[in-house]
């Protein structure tokens, strides 16, 4: 009989995913509890392109994010499926007034004069991830090296510690429930896809007055953004914003206006009002966790982050809990749900 586990990974997306295989690695035994598969998570809607936006200055931050960008890039090219690092473009609005907080994350960026109405630009070499093949890989690294998969939900965060020690709450915007927490809110984000007309650079307009534009290439399609709206659960996509997001890319790359739609995807980012709570820690209580959301932002307001920092958010290798909420159970263990093998 399998014995109990070390740590319980709450969320099979990006960051549960990573934290699982991280921590397996280093010897624990880990089951990773999932409710849906990786494919139905919002992982798997998310362009997944290095950058620190909608993000404050935070030197955890930059350290998360300099960690997930070597690790990415390294994966690149050592040919990870879906890992791709593509030279990008971000074209500012505003006067240009120094460096970027996190330019010494990409060792790469530099600076030019823009043309108008962009006051300058920046170009950077990001990696980005194609999240369906990735995530795939991800899972099969976690089982290939003895971690186990369980299908079920919990109905409170504390029901983990029936199943392991150590809870790792990466369950995104479920955290609001599951930690009661009602500062955890969603970040909806609305996306188009298209075929690729031969693009191999990203671009990014988020200073656009009409909202913010942004192109990511792929190997078959070219990823068109986006939204950033705050406190809206809706997960239908609005053709009308799909059609505004669909113009303002093609007028900040024209080679898109013959590309034929692909398709629309929608996500809900998880944030949380006034920005992280303390670390947790505390004596098997739930509150400890709330706002696990484990992607996070920098101070006053935090949203999901994801592949930004999913290197960082998993730092088990050095034995660290940095970002992801990790509860220890030190009372006795109360009756837990039974969970489906």
């Amino acid at each position: 009989m399998r014995r109990r586990a070390d740590v319980l990974v709450v969320g099979g997306g990006i960051i549960g995913l990573t934290a699982a295989v991280r921590l397996r690695e280093r010897g624990a035994r880990v089951d990773l509890l999932a409710a849906d598969d990786p494919a139905e998570t919002v992982s798997a809607v998310a362009a997944a392109v290095w950058y620190p936006t909608h993000t404050e200055a935070d030197p955890r931050v930059l350290r998360w994010a300099t960690d997930t960008h070597t690790e990415l890039t390294r994966q690149a090219a050592a040919g990870v499926p879906g890992v791709v690092a593509r030279p990008t473009r971000m074209l500012l609005r505003r006067p240009w007034d120094g460096p970027p907080w996190w330019a010494a994350a990409t060792g790469d960026l530099t600076v030019r004069p823009g043309e108008a109405p962009w006051a300058a630009e920046l170009r950077f070499t990001a990696p980005t991830v194609e999240m369906l093949p990735y995530l795939g890989w991800l899972r099969d690294r976690f089982t290939s090296a003895g971690g186990r998969v369980l299908r079920d939900r919990l109905a409170r965060l504390t029901d983990g510690f029936a199943l392991a020690r150590t809870v790792v709450n990466a369950t995104g915007l479920a955290a609001g429930r599951l930690a009661d927490d009602p500062a955890v809110h969603p970040v909806r984000g609305q996306l188009v896809l298209v075929a690729n007309p031969g693009l191999t650079t990203s671009v990014r307009d988020e200073e656009n007055p009409a909202g913010i534009t942004y192109v990511h290439p792929r190997r078959h399609d070219v990823v068109l953004g986006g939204t950033f709206e705050a406190g809206e659960w809706d997960t239908r996509p609005d053709p009308g914003v799909s059609a505004a997001i669909r113009a303002r890319c093609v007028a900040l790359v024209p080679e898109l206006a013959d590309a034929p739609v692909r398709g629309e995807r929608v996500g809900l980012r998880p944030a949380r009002h006034g920005g992280l709570p303390g670390r947790g820690g505390g004596r098997g209580r739930a509150g400890a966790a709330a706002g696990a959301r484990v992607r996070a932002r920098g101070r006053g307001r935090h949203a999901g982050l994801g592949l930004r920092r999913r290197g960082g958010d998993a730092r088990a290798r050095r034995g660290e809990s940095r970002s992801l909420i990790v509860v220890r159970d030190c009372q006795p263990h109360r009756a837990g749900p039974r969970l489906r093998p």
